[in-house]
């Protein structure tokens, strides 16, 4: 019998490209989470790669420090 599979969170940011599930166990959320972010497109930008979304790591270092900007702004 299969298990489902609970992403671990990530402590650092890999020197490669990430996926969802990466963004999902960075940020501890559930995949439909970051989906839901790409598609409203108020999540981390990402990027295709065929049929495949993945994420610059420099591009989500900005996505947060944007985040913790408009935090402290409000």
């Amino acid at each position: 019998m299969a298990t489902a599979k609970t992403p671990q969170p990530i402590t650092e940011l890999p020197v490669r490209y990430l996926t969802p599930d990466d963004i999902a166990a960075l940020f501890e959320v559930p995949l439909e989470t970051v989906y839901h972010w790409r598609k409203q497109r108020t999540g981390p930008p990402g990027f295709r790669v065929g049929r495949h979304v993945r994420y610059d790591p420099a591009a989500v270092h900005a996505w947060v420090a944007q985040q913790s900007d408009l935090d402290t702004a409000a």
